[in-house]
């Protein structure tokens, strides 16, 4: 049965862990070295047991541990061909890069990894199923709206970890950020606010789905209790009450935990009409500030 932990996740560093007996996969490096190696052995990992890191994306919040991590340590990395070109100038370690196009699966030891192209203002984000014979985990980071291609990948995983970035007043109401930096946080490629999450969430539920961890938080426009007040709102009026939701914290780990469990049974939920709209084509090369997460929110 796979088992994910979420090490952190937010504006100054995303990282998480999926495992399966003594396959171990770090999605994303945004944490120090560091703060890497504390986070996992605080789980009860060997940060020199891990099997691979596999990123979504290129930003500093995202990648920042991977040069100083793999110095010591022979870890794979794998990335889409043009996250790869970006990422590998800032690391002057050996690594050994897998590079894989966006929708392509591949399997790292026990575990098969589906991947799908997402809209954000980065080169060629994805977003990952890691599957077994017994459970599926989604993993969707940075994501500025949600498409027909994420719900369709996402159906049918047992736990879903997203980013649920930003209340839509809290930040129409911040005096912090300028009008243009509000804009890039909620455009089409760039953030999902509670609410989006939400209608994202009601999207993939079915009876499988045992709990959704909401990541990348803002921390001056959101707040836990409220971000995850409005996911459990929207899963009771559906009739999925029993999910269980957490936000994953910025500074603390959260613990390794089963990805599925025997269903409850539930009455089977009839087709739904979708919420969102069509993909749309990958938007063209983003400024070198946000590449970098300079303008991470």
């Amino acid at each position: 049965m796979l088992e994910l932990a979420v090490l952190g996740s937010g504006s100054s560093g995303n990282s998480a862990l999926v495992c399966l007996g003594d396959t171990r996969i770090l999605i994303d490096a945004g944490l120090s070295a560091r703060q890497l190696c504390v986070r996992l052995e605080a789980l009860g990992i060997d940060p020199d047991s891990l099997s691979a890191i596999v990123l979504t994306h290129e930003h500093g919040d995202h990648t920042r541990g991977i040069d100083v991590f793999c110095r010591k340590r022979s870890i794979p990395v794998y990335a889409t061909n043009h996250t790869c070109s970006i990422v590998r100038e800032s690391v002057r370690c050996e690594v050994a890069w897998h590079q894989f196009e966006a929708g392509r699966e591949f399997r790292i030891g026990e575990i098969s990894v589906e991947t799908f192209s997402v809209p954000h203002d980065a080169v060629d984000p994805v977003g990952f199923v890691f599957g077994c014979g017994e459970s599926r985990v989604g993993v969707l980071s940075d994501v500025g709206h949600v498409t027909r291609m994420i719900i369709e990948r996402l159906r049918d995983v047992d736990t879903l970890f997203t980013e649920s970035n930003y209340d839509e007043k809290m930040l129409q109401n911040d005096t912090r950020r300028p009008w243009a930096i509000k804009q890039r946080i909620s455009n089409r490629h760039g953030h999902l606010s509670n609410e989006q999450t939400a209608e994202l969430v009601l999207e993939i539920a079915s009876p499988r789905l045992k709990q959704v961890i909401l990541g990348h938080l803002s921390s001056d426009c959101n707040c836990p209790e409220l971000a995850a007040e409005v996911i459990r709102t929207a899963l009771r009026k559906d009739g999925f009450g029993d999910v269980a939701v957490e936000c994953a914290k910025r500074k603390d780990p959260l613990p390794l935990r089963t990805a599925a469990l025997p269903a409850i049974p539930r009455e089977e939920k009839t087709a739904k009409s979708s919420r969102v709209c069509e993909s749309e084509p990958a938007p063209p090369s983003a400024p070198q500030q946000w590449q970098q997460g300079e303008w991470a929110f």
